[in-house]
């Protein structure tokens, strides 16, 4: 088994000690960082992402598979920026004003991160005017709104109005996710997405990219 392909699969175990170490090693043998990223930590990443859509995994496992990819990641962050390795793209994500849920949130920014999207991560309890400024300040394409409680799913549609206002929404995807939001509630507040899960906001994330 290729050294890329070892680094995959121990990161979808969550083994970041290993992963770390194998990182090592194969820039040693000179493989390229791009290489590391993509065919190791980035592939290793959708597998997990897959099996997470078919409830092959859940939750805690994706989050020790993604502490190892960040591990992994962060050794490789000078290589990428002095080889000049672009992202494919850059994204803010936060929950909105009045929830303090993050969990899912944070799922997203994981799976977003392992498309190779650059994630500005706003946390929870965020004013649809600084998902607008976010996006402004960063260069984002998208805007992604979590929501876990009906009674913030609303400012999900000023997020979109804020977008409207500023200019900006030809420009920015606008995604919304969270359990009790539907396709037909993103559709009424004139969102571009909906997507059900982490592994599948991340697909359609990496399609509006492409």
């Amino acid at each position: 088994m290729s050294i890329v392909c070892q680094i995959s699969e121990a990161m979808q175990k969550g083994r970041a000690k290993l992963v770390k170490e194998l990182i090592s090693a194969a820039l040693e043998e000179g493989v390229s960082p791009k290489a590391i990223l993509e065919d190791g930590l980035l592939a290793g990443m959708n597998i997990v992402g897959a099996k997470f859509k078919k409830n092959e995994v859940f939750v805690p496992e994706v989050l020790i598979a993604a502490r190892a990819m960040n591990a992994g990641t962060a050794m490789l962050k000078p290589y990428l920026t002095a080889s000049g390795a672009e992202p494919l793209g850059k994204a803010c994500l936060g929950t909105v004003k009045g929830d303090l849920h993050d969990i899912g949130k944070n799922l997203v920014r994981m799976m977003l991160e392992g498309k190779g999207i650059e994630v500005i991560d706003l946390g929870v309890d965020v004013p649809p005017d600084q998902f607008v400024q976010a996006a402004i300040d960063n260069d984002c394409s998208i805007i992604a709104c979590s929501a876990l409680l009906t009674t913030t799913m609303p400012v999900m549609g000023e997020v979109v109005e804020r977008a409207k206002a500023a200019g900006i929404r030809d420009k920015v995807k606008i995604m919304v996710g969270g359990a009790p939001v539907t396709d037909q509630f993103a559709r009424t507040i004139g969102a571009d997405a909906y997507t059900r899960d982490a592994a599948s906001a991340a697909d359609v994330a990496a399609g509006f990219l492409a």
